[in-house]
């Protein structure tokens, strides 16, 4: 199995779920994460990464981590600085459509949003909301662009557009697609050269139904024009993705590893849940399983089964911890005080 890994964590799109794998995996293993100095969650976002954000990381003595995931805007040559020569890098896209929707509710805070009332409103005149100068302004155009490290304001010429896709291409050994989550896994699965129970997981960090709403087509193409350089790399990275499946596993092994990955779930629902999944904010029983809920958005989260036995209980709960939690209690660990 492939230990040392590069996730280019893309708001918005599932991202936490695969951090969750992440975390299960280099926990399991005992592996080391390159942390945000003194914990959290980013690293100096929405900054260009630099290997000195890394908790550990000195130039004279550069140690290498195995595995980065934390939010970051991608510089590769200072993530190379951090991580292996031949370690994996790949990242995850959604439609831009649907995250430009979960980004309107989930970063209602940020300036660009704020003031408009509805995601319609914003799109008939942008650019009375949306100022490019703002320390925030890329959660509102061109998301995934920015992660990538390319400026969301740049035009959407064809040159432009295919050096940024070959950019990306030359970077990044595998890129993902959440509208196909599970087909996504198997793919992962192959590259790393990991088991079934190592990219099984629970959907985390996800919007109850409520406080999503339907897009008219108008507003679908508008998005899609607002947000025309991250529509080039999903509609280019979809097209390849099917192309590797093609290639590389054929669509029955993959119809038939997609139903073995989802069986494996539903088998741990039933051992690890109580109910079938996922619950509102307010129904969530023990507080340290509560994800942060952010903006308008209500982001749902798990309750355990109880009386499950000890070993059962830690991996189960280790399924639906919430990001943050899980991210912190691992920089404890790995940061714990040594004795003297």
């Amino acid at each position: 199995p492939k230990t040392d890994i590069v996730f280019l964590k893309v708001h918005k799109s599932a991202s936490s779920t695969v951090m969750n794998v992440l975390f299960r995996f280099g926990e399991t293993h005992n592996l080391t994460f390159a942390f945000p100095i003194g914990g959290g969650n980013q690293l100096s976002y929405p900054h260009h990464f630099f290997a000195r954000f890394v908790q550990g990381f000195s130039p004279r003595s550069p140690r290498r981590f195995n595995i980065l995931c934390h939010h970051m805007r991608f510089l590769q040559p200072e993530v190379q600085k951090v991580v292996s020569s031949s370690a994996v890098y790949f990242s995850i896209l959604r439609n831009p459509v649907q995250l430009m929707e979960s980004s309107f509710t989930y970063y209602k805070g940020a300036s660009a949003f704020s003031r408009a009332h509805s995601l319609e409103e914003f799109l008939s005149q942008p650019y009375h909301y949306y100022n490019p100068a703002k320390s925030d302004s890329h959660y509102a155009k061109n998301l995934m662009t920015f992660d990538f490290g390319f400026n969301p304001n740049g035009e959407a010429s064809a040159k432009r557009v295919q050096l940024m896709l070959k950019a990306i291409e030359a970077s990044f050994d595998l890129l993902l697609i959440s509208e196909y989550f599970d087909e996504s896994m198997v793919l992962l699965k192959e590259i790393l050269c990991w088991d079934l129970d190592s990219v099984v997981s629970f959907p985390l960090n996800i919007r109850d139904s409520s406080t999503k709403s339907p897009l008219s087509d108008t507003i679908v193409e508008k998005i899609k024009d607002w947000n025309r350089l991250d529509w080039e790399i999903y509609t280019y990275f979809n097209r390849t993705f099917w192309e590797r499946i093609n290639r590389d596993i054929g669509r029955e092994r993959m119809q038939r590893e997609v139903k073995a990955l989802r069986e494996r779930q539903a088998e741990l629902a039933r051992t690890c849940l109580q109910g079938t999944g996922s619950v509102a904010p307010k129904d969530i029983k023990d507080s340290s399983l509560q994800p942060l809920q952010h903006g308008n958005a209500k982001i749902l989260g798990y309750n355990l089964k109880q009386g499950l036995d000890k070993e059962m209980e830690h991996m189960c709960r280790r399924l639906v911890t919430p990001e943050l939690q899980y991210s912190s209690a691992l920089y404890k660990k790995q940061f714990a005080r040594k004795p003297h």
